[in-house]
């Protein structure tokens, strides 16, 4: 590779490629699990510092590209290493980056091939962190496909009973809305190539396709059946709760904080800037989807009774109000989503971090053969009110204000889609008060464990309260970080 642009450092092919050289040391130690986990450890909380240095020294307030860099790759077929981080990719590199340290440490006892499992969720992060950072769409594709194989693995050799189902259940669902994003690429890639003579995957330049509607339709709806599938919208969810019930607590963490978050970001970094008159029409549909995955996840969720398939329901649920946030397509509804992203990411992640502490004090997730937690655990009872009440929206908590926000700009447009959508919070308090009652008050069911929270889950558990505390009260900064980027992708234009 030569370099075509000038750059003073490579940051973000740092934070790329260091969760890889993390995982290449786990491999090295394999022998060693104290090793492979302090070296999992000490690669996560680098990649967080380096973001978060990032964050504190660039203008994240201006518009354009924060960093950027463009090499090229295989030029005989016009791929290139292209990578860019505006504000929204900054904020979802910062979730990524900490809820990662939060899944090593919840995995800290790890005695199944701990090697294999560390350097799985290191594999895990590059994918991920790849997918926010891609402006060239094989490179793009690469990443994404690279989030499938470990997720894959942690779930089908680290799960629980029933985990080989859940695996390859997860793995078909994705994989058949890929290939149809795949195919959409090169026909794209082809077009582009005969109007213009240059063939080339850039973001930039595919743009610029001269597309009639028919053709953009087809492309948009390629593009989309991979990402509704990964959001899950209504009715692709099917594979989600199967999922996260079979996961371990890392595999859950990273699928509802992380994997789930690449989704929506896929849509609006990728499906509506280039097909814009297609995503135009599908706006109906898709807040008619997101209404009824709403409605019909809250629902579900309150008739469960495994803990960790609530939380699953749970996340669908929320995820649908992120959709009709999009579908609204104005500038409060946008940044009210991506806000709830980032704010479902953190509040869910430590609900399913709170379960495998549960679970694992009293061998059980069903709520029947829970209850009294609160006398005997007080502590670990306390933040799990906490995050059970952040999750359904309680003011001065994280999901408040993008939920608020998301109202606001979906009445300012389309009263109807809001009046129905304040349903959802109601329906989300019933399934939220129930999974309290049930796990922490009233009469113990069972004998259990009654130990209350060990150093570790301290440390856990008390930046997951001060960031539920912080986005609650005051998420201007996120705000002013993703403003400008926003204003320019509803624009039709690009950083």
């Amino acid at each position: 590779m030569t370099a075509e642009t000038s750059i003073t450092f490579p940051w973000l092919s740092l934070l790329l490629w260091l969760p890889l050289l993390g995982t290449l040391l786990c491999l090295l130690w394999r022998k060693s699990a104290a090793a492979c986990r302090y070296l999992a450890l000490g690669t996560t909380l680098l990649v967080l510092l380096v973001s978060v240095g990032l964050a504190v020294s660039l203008e994240t307030g201006a518009g354009g590209w924060l960093l950027f860099e463009d090499y090229r790759w295989i030029d005989a077929y016009g791929i290139r290493y292209t990578l860019g981080m505006d504000g929204i990719s900054l904020l979802l590199i910062l979730l990524t980056a900490f809820l990662q340290v939060i899944a090593v440490l919840i995995s800290w006892d790890m005695r199944k091939h701990p090697a294999l499992f560390f350097a799985l969720v290191l594999v895990l992060e590059t994918g991920i962190i790849g997918v926010f950072l891609a402006l060239d769409l094989v490179l793009f594709y690469l990443f994404w496909e690279l989030m499938l194989i470990p997720m894959f693995f942690l779930i089908g050799v680290w799960g629980h009973e029933r985990r080989v189902y859940a695996a390859v259940k997860f793995f078909l669902f994705t994989l058949s809305g890929s290939l149809l994003l795949l195919l959409a690429i090169i026909s794209l890639y082809l077009l582009h190539g005969e109007q213009t003579g240059v063939y080339t995957f850039a973001l930039a330049a595919l743009k610029q396709t001269e597309l009639n509607f028919t053709q953009e339709m087809i492309f948009y709806l390629c593009f989309m059946a991979a990402f509704v599938v990964k959001v899950p919208l209504f009715p692709f969810h099917t594979w989600l709760p199967d999922a996260h019930t079979e996961a371990p607590a890392a595999g859950s963490v990273d699928l509802a904080g992380l994997l789930l978050k690449t989704g929506v970001y896929g849509m609006i970094r990728f499906a509506f800037p280039l097909f814009p008159l297609a995503a135009e029409k599908s706006l109906p549909v898709l807040a008619a989807l997101a209404l009824i995955g709403l409605f019909y996840a809250a629902w579900i969720a309150y008739l469960q009774f495994d803990i960790k398939r609530i939380v699953a329901y749970s996340s669908v649920s929320h995820l649908g109000f992120v959709i009709l946030g999009l579908a609204a397509w104005n500038q409060t509804a946008w940044e009210g989503s991506v806000l709830l992203m980032i704010s479902h990411g953190v509040t869910t992640g430590a609900l399913f971090v709170m379960i495998a502490m549960i679970r694992q004090r009293t061998a059980t997730r069903e709520v029947d053969k829970l209850g009294g937690l609160w006398q005997s655990q007080p502590n670990l009872s306390a933040f799990f009110l906490l995050f059970c009440f952040a999750s359904l929206g309680l003011p001065g908590l994280a999901n408040f204000a993008g939920e608020i926000l998301i109202l606001i700009g979906v009445f300012s447009s389309q009263p109807l889609w809001g009046a129905i959508a304040v349903g959802g919070i109601l329906f989300a308090a019933a399934y939220m008060l129930r999974l309290l009652q049930e796990v922490i008050w009233g009469p113990c069911c069972e004998p259990f464990d009654k130990s209350d929270l060990c150093r570790r889950e301290w440390l856990i558990l008390i930046p997951l309260a001060l960031l539920v505390i912080w986005l609650g009260c005051y998420p201007q900064p996120a705000l002013d970080v993703m403003r400008a980027p926003i204003q320019l992708l509803l624009q039709g234009g690009m950083p």
